[in-house]
């Protein structure tokens, strides 16, 4: 009598089922003791994993994400920071409240893990200017294939206003804090990795975009020399809006200083 190959294995494969001791342990759902359980949410330059590197002093990995407009709250052109004192400042993104009659804007970005209480205090220190909120997780979906953290807290960071609460006094840009496109090109380099689709959608969902924006990149006639990605980046700003209709006025220092700063002092 012979015995197929198949009718072989799927012997020892019934034998395997029926005859051998089911295990007594089982380690199902049990986390390992280091994993993280708090998650920040990036919408602006924490998008950027160098950026974020700079903070963390190691590599994080992030998924992009995306908070439902349902949320309430839009990405805003309207966080002013200064670096040190006596620095000249800018307009970083934050999120303000959706005003009336204003439609509901998604917010993309990505979700990235603290590893312990020392570096989450070592972000907060650099969000300075925002409080650290908790996002409900029912506004959040992953937009790749990695899922979203199924245990733990997902973080964002909502401008302060003056008296150090939120939410945030509405500071737009103006001459003395301009949009800077050094900032501009760490949030869409950033974005970029994503795909360029991400980053379209950044820029399609970011509002209070101003005439007010210096173009302070350190090689700003030759970006290509100095700026990743700058070809790129200059391409969707000046096609996508509602940032195309800004970029027109983006100047050079000499050029920006000239139109706002020297007419500015002249009226004085």
């Amino acid at each position: 009598m012979m015995i197929s190959r198949r009718g072989m294995l799927g012997g020892v494969a019934g034998l395997a089922a029926s005859t051998l001791p089911v295990m007594g342990k089982d380690f199902w759902g049990q986390r390992l003791a280091n994993a993280p359980r708090d998650f920040l949410f990036g919408y602006g330059s924490l998008i950027n994993g160098p950026s974020r590197t700079s903070t963390s002093g190691r590599p994080v990995p992030a998924i992009a994400a995306r908070i439902s407009g349902s949320f309430g709250y839009v990405r805003s052109w309207a966080s002013r920071f200064t670096p040190r004192e006596g620095a000249a400042g800018f307009t970083a993104l934050g999120i303000r409240p959706r005003m009336p009659g204003e439609e509901a804007y998604s917010i993309n970005g990505v979700i990235f893990p603290v590893k312990d209480e020392a570096e989450l205090a070592a972000f907060d220190a650099r969000e300075g200017g925002y409080n650290r909120v908790e996002l409900d997780q029912a506004h959040v979906e992953a937009v790749d294939w990695e899922g979203l953290p199924r245990v733990g807290k997902i973080w964002i960071y909502v401008p302060k206003n003056s008296d150090g609460k939120g939410p945030a006094d509405l500071q737009y840009p103006d001459v003395n804090f301009p949009l800077v496109q050094s900032y501009i090109d760490v949030v869409l380099q950033g974005s970029l990795e994503e795909g360029p689709d991400f980053a379209r959608e950044l820029i399609e969902t970011t509002l209070d975009w101003s005439p007010f924006w210096l173009d302070d990149r350190p090689i700003a006639r030759r970006a290509w020399a100095d700026t990743p990605n700058s070809g790129a980046i200059d391409r969707l700003l000046a096609t996508v809006e509602p940032a195309a209709s800004q970029f027109r006025n983006r100047l050079y220092p000499e050029l920006y200083a000239a139109r706002h700063l020297m007419g500015k002092a002249g009226a004085r």
